[in-house]
This record gives structure tokens, sequence and C-alpha cells, in this order.
């Protein structure tokens, strides 16, 4: 058999490199050192497995274990002795390394600390738990890659120097560590679903990379609610995302979409979870997000969307977590209920100037009633506020239309 190609590297990076580096960390206590001596295990591979290893992770971090050994060994430190120790200690077993979960979740948590900065809370988390190239991330959010990599270094530092804690918070911390978390997630999430930029409606990279992170999260927390809430959001979202475009391109609203594109595996495992969320009577954010998108998705044409249900579920959501980016889409679901007038009411005194989904939806509203001229109007505040090209073009062809 030849040896593995470029591919199924690539591929067992991926699925390995943020289990491998998490392991690491904890023996080493620097997420640098751990990152350097699994890249350096990853070249090993490359050069030398002749065919895939039974377990490929397992193989991984025990030669970058080694590789670490040899470098401690070569410093005289207190903390190169301890470090050293500490991986001496570690099984010498690829089989017994498999997937350590607690690990895992540990860097999950550190990523996201809330002494680092948001920006770079996304970043760390999709370069370790991503393993995502610095390069790849720094087209995502659309800076040179030279900046993206200091982002990253400033996070790292900050955790080594801070000792931020390599660990999953105490109980007491947890609702406000994990809240952190999952806003993370969903903002990898949001930066594939609707690119901020460039000639593409979507980035499908990070969208599968939040709905990998989101399954990880919810095998490793299965009794938290909102992390189920999450899972079961992005997944209904990833289920209509291919049919978000047509065959050009073009953007495709929600009433246009294609349904028998919708992945329906999707739809079934997030209804599941959706329910198992209403059983468990602990109702947040993210489940009444998952559940509106869940009533969405059970429409097997837009006509026979429950526009009340979903106008119940934002009601419930305002009551328990109002915000004004959750009363802008109540308003537009209450435009199926009461009417485009009814719902500009509900969407004038919100201050979202800086927002483009509110021109968007004040457009649609005033054109739905009827008023022309304050329509072409919102379109010129969105398309102001709009980069990427696909929503640009969409918008520019509403407008011409009005």
């Amino acid at each position: 058999m030849g040896s593995p190609d470029r591919d199924s590297i690539a591929r067992i990076f991926r699925e390995e490199y943020g289990r491998c580096v998490s392991t690491l960390t904890r023996l080493l206590g620097d997420i640098s050192l751990a990152e350097e001596a699994v890249a350096e295990a990853f070249l090993i591979a490359v050069e030398q497995w002749a065919e895939l290893p039974p377990n490929p992770g397992g193989w991984i971090t025990t030669t970058a274990r080694r590789k670490a050994i040899d470098r401690l060994r070569r410093e005289s430190t207190r903390d190169a002795r301890h470090a050293e120790a500490a991986l001496l200690n570690e099984p010498d077993d690829p089989q017994e390394v498999g997937p350590v979960r607690d690990d895992r979740l540990r860097m999950l948590f550190t990523c996201c600390h809330p002494a680092l900065a948001a920006e770079a809370r996304i970043a760390l988390t999709l370069r370790i738990l991503g393993g995502l190239q610095t390069s790849e991330i720094a087209r995502a959010f659309l800076v040179p890659e030279p900046t993206m990599a200091q982002r990253i270094v400033r996070a790292k530092r900050k955790i080594r120097d801070a000792h931020i804690p390599y660990r999953v918070p105490r109980d007491a911390d947890l609702p406000e560590r994990l809240g952190g978390v999952l806003a993370v997630l969903y903002l990898i999430y949001n930066a594939g679903h609707s690119a901020a930029s460039g000639p593409e409606l979507n980035r499908a990279d990070l969208c599968e990379e939040a709905v990998r992170l989101a399954r990880l999260l919810s095998e490793l927390m299965p009794d938290e609610p909102e992390v189920l809430g999450m899972l079961a959001l992005l997944l209904l979202l990833e289920a209509r995302r291919p049919s978000r475009t047509d065959s050009t391109g073009a953007l495709v609203l929600l009433t246009d979409q294609d349904r028998s594109r919708w992945n329906r595996a999707l739809i079934e495992e997030g209804h599941g979870l959706v329910r198992a969320c209403l059983r468990r009577g602990a109702p947040g954010p993210y489940q009444f997000h998952a559940a509106i998108n869940a009533v969405h998705t059970d429409a097997a044409t837009a006509a026979d969307t429950d526009w009340t249900q979903i106008v119940a579920l934002y009601d419930q959501w305002m009551a328990s977590a109002p915000t004004a980016v959750v009363a802008l889409n109540r308003a537009v679901a209450l435009a199926e209920l009461a009417g485009p007038e009814v719902a500009l009411g509900a969407v004038e005194p919100l201050d979202l100037t800086g927002y483009q989904p509110f021109w968007v939806a004040r457009a649609e509203l005033l054109v739905r009633a009827e008023r022309p001229a304050e329509a072409r109007q919102a379109f010129d505040r969105a398309l102001a506020l709009t980069e990427n090209a696909v929503e640009h073009a969409h918008l520019t062809s509403r407008r011409a239309s009005v």
C-alpha cells in the first residue's frame, strides 16, 4: 500500500490537531510549546508513514511527547524539568491516548476565557481546536496574515503570563464562562454563513468547523440545555445553507428556496435536539433560536410556515432575554400575521442604525407597505453597509425593482 496522500494527512490534521495539542498543553503547561511539538510530529508522519496507523491521533501525540522531552532535556530550567517529568509519566502507548475528552474541553474554555478579546477568542479557538492555519483564519476575517498571527501570539502570551487556568470552570463560574464559549461558536458560524465581504455568500469551511466544534461541546457537556440548543441551531442553519444560493451563485431568500435541497438528516437531528431541550424545561436564547428554525424547517412550503408559533417563540425569547436584534427579527415575523405597518411600528424605535439587517428588513417592510421612496432610501442605507458581493448584487436588484 502506498503512503497516505496529502488529503488524508490534511484530514487527520484537522481532526486530530486540537486533541493532540490539548493533551500536550496539559502536560507542558504551554500552548505554544505544545503546538510546536505537534507540528513537528506531523512533519515526521509525512516522512515516515507508509500507511495510516490504526490510531493516527495516538501516534501523533506520542511522537510529539517524545519530541517535547528531547527539547526539554536540552533546557535546564526548573519549569522544563517539571514538564519533562509530567511527559515521562504519560503512558507511551498510542492506543491509550485516544480521544482525551477532558483535555479538549479544558482547551475550549481556555481559548474562550473572558480575559481575552472577543476576536482573539475566535481566532485561537479556530487555530487550536479547529485546526485551521493562520492564513485561513486571516482570510476568513479579512485581515493580513501577519496581523492575525500577532493576534494569536498575543492571546497565547496572555494565557501564559496571566496564568489563565487550563481547566473547566468551577460550577459556580460555569454559566458565565459557558456563555462566552457558545457566543464564540455562534460568531464562527455566522462568519461563515454570511461572509463579511468577498465574492461568495458564505464560507463553507467556517460553517463546518463551527458545527464540528458544537458537536464536540455537546459530547463533552451533554447535560447543558443551551449547548444542545446551540448544536440544534447550527444543524438547522447548516441544513439550509446549500439552498441559499442558486446555480449562478445569486442569493435566494428563505421563502424562495428549493426545499428539496435542504439536508433532511441534519433537520431531523436538529428537531430531535429541540425536542430534547423542550423536555428539560430550562429554555435559553440558543434554544429559542433553534426552536424558531425548527418551525421554519418543519414547513413543506413557505406558505405552510406557522408564523403564530414563531411569533410566540420570539415573545418568550424577548421575555427572558430581550435584545434589539431579537426584537427586529420578531417584527419581521409579526409582519406575516399583522401586516407591514404594524411591523414597521415595532422596527422604528430600535437603535440599530449601524446594523445592516435592520435596513434590509425596514426596506422590505416599506416595499410591502407601498412606500417606495422610503424603501429606496432604506435600501441605500443597507447597501452602504454591505461589502459581500452576493448580498450587494441582491440588494441592488431589489432596489431597482421598487
